[in-house]
């Protein structure tokens, strides 16, 4: 089978099909280009593929916190159970990477299209990158593939970076050329650009990203404008576990992203997705809008020398997929927060304005915040705890105090004034 430089020469599978699968060169998330090239018994090629993918996955420790861990393939990439498929059985198309994780996806065609079917994921959390997870062993997730019906004989290019959520994974795709269905055994020269390719230009590179996002469309951020930013929408938001809900949420959300130009966002709620994980001592909610920004608070339960137990937001992560005024993908945390501090089984509330520090190029303002991520109770708030910037109780004795002493200031200087006075009319003898 011919080759082309500087991918290694082609390796033999039983049964059903040769694959090529090539690694190399850096780029988004330090990943490598994964290369494969499906063949029939008959040495013709029926998928031709090569693509770049990482995952980023939310983990739960032995302590109940939850942590972040990125997969992505390496050199040590297998390619076992690819197949060209028959009567019986789609097109597969299967890696296998590190420490027993592995990825595939299989296709469908009418008489004129063909598109990803079923992505399915294993992990295994007895790697290390998985330190102190509660859970051990392989875990898999099934998750239907967004990608849009594509001419046959003809082949997908994406630059644009793309992602996928389900349950507590993030899968991310870019720079990808897929032709399943290969006619003839020969890879077409048609190409079919996704939409996303066609109103963006894809990054070249792009910065670390360490918490999990979500699938979302592809729009572009917003560019600043001379028009001020409005006060943004409230938004009402839960997590279930089960039946019952878990966690509950009421806010209005807007980033303050300093990168080439400042730019103020506003996040609205009609168009943003809310999953998250709940937990007796840590939670997370985690919004994931339809313009590719993913935020992620993490709660966590603490113990007072008084014997109680308080929550408090412990965390916050923001992605930003796409670019804002030109510059590159934003990614940003901060894990040293102790902020909307309360006791447990209550809610905490704060209707002013207020600012959560990411990092010194991103921060989180907040409006009629209330907050409730543990010990919900028929799917209701409970009491709430009011922030000081609230509370109108403090400014009464303020207020009270201030007029009581500004009373005596006046009456010690009328006091002086009228001493002054008695004296003016008496001479000394």
């Amino acid at each position: 089978m011919a080759t082309r430089s500087p991918w290694p020469r082609p390796l033999s599978l039983p049964c059903c099909c040769l694959l090529l699968l090539a690694l190399g060169g850096p780029g988004f998330f330090q990943s490598h280009a994964v290369e494969v090239n499906v063949k029939d018994l008959s040495n013709n090629t029926c998928i031709y593929a090569e693509w770049m993918m990482s995952f980023l996955i939310k983990y739960e420790t032995n302590s109940s916190e939850y942590k972040n861990a990125t997969l992505k393939p390496s050199t040590n990439v297998t390619h076992d159970g690819s197949t060209c498929g028959n009567n019986t059985h789609a097109p597969l198309l299967a890696i296998q990477f590190g420490a027993g994780h592995s990825w595939s996806i299989n296709f469908t065609k009418t008489n004129e299209t063909y598109q990803g079917n079923i992505i399915s994921f294993t992990y295994n959390t007895n790697d290390a990158v998985f330190k102190d997870a509660k859970t051990k062993g392989p875990i898999t997730i099934v998750v239907k593939d967004p990608m849009h019906p594509v001419q046959l004989n003809t082949v997908y290019k994406c630059h644009h970076l793309d992602s996928i959520e389900v349950a507590n994974v993030s899968l991310f795709f870019w720079n990808v050329t897929l032709q399943a269905f290969v006619q003839n055994g020969t890879v077409s020269k048609n190409d079919s650009t996704c939409e996303a390719d066609k109103s963006t230009v894809a990054p070249t590179t792009v910065a670390n990203l360490t918490t999990a996002p979500i699938t979302t469309a592809s729009s572009p951020l917003p560019t600043t404008t001379s028009k001020p930013v409005e006060k943004p929408l409230i938004g009402n938001y839960s997590l279930k576990d089960g039946d019952k809900i878990c966690l509950l949420a009421t806010m209005g959300l807007q980033l303050n992203v300093s990168q080439e130009k400042p730019v103020l966002i506003n996040i609205n709620p009609k168009t943003t997705n809310v999953t998250g994980s709940c937990g007796n001592t840590s939670a997370i909610l985690r919004l994931n809008d339809s313009n590719k920004r993913f935020i992620d608070f993490t709660f966590a339960v603490k113990n007072t020398s008084a014997n109680t137990q308080r929550f408090y937001l412990k965390e916050v992560n923001i992605t930003l997929i796409s670019s804002i005024n030109g510059s590159e993908p934003l990614n940003a945390g901060n894990n040293n927060l102790s902020i909307w501090d309360t006791f447990l089984g209550s809610s905490y509330m704060c209707q002013k304005e207020q600012t959560v520090l990411v990092t010194e190029d991103l921060q989180i303002h907040t409006f009629d915040l209330r907050i409730q991520p543990f010990k919900v109770q028929d799917n209701k708030y409970s009491k709430a705890q009011e922030c000081s910037l609230d509370d109108d109780t403090i400014l009464i004795p303020i207020i009270v105090g201030a007029a009581l002493a500004g009373l005596i200031v006046i009456i010690v200087i009328a006091y002086i004034i009228g001493r002054r006075k008695t004296y003016a009319g008496y001479q000394t003898l």
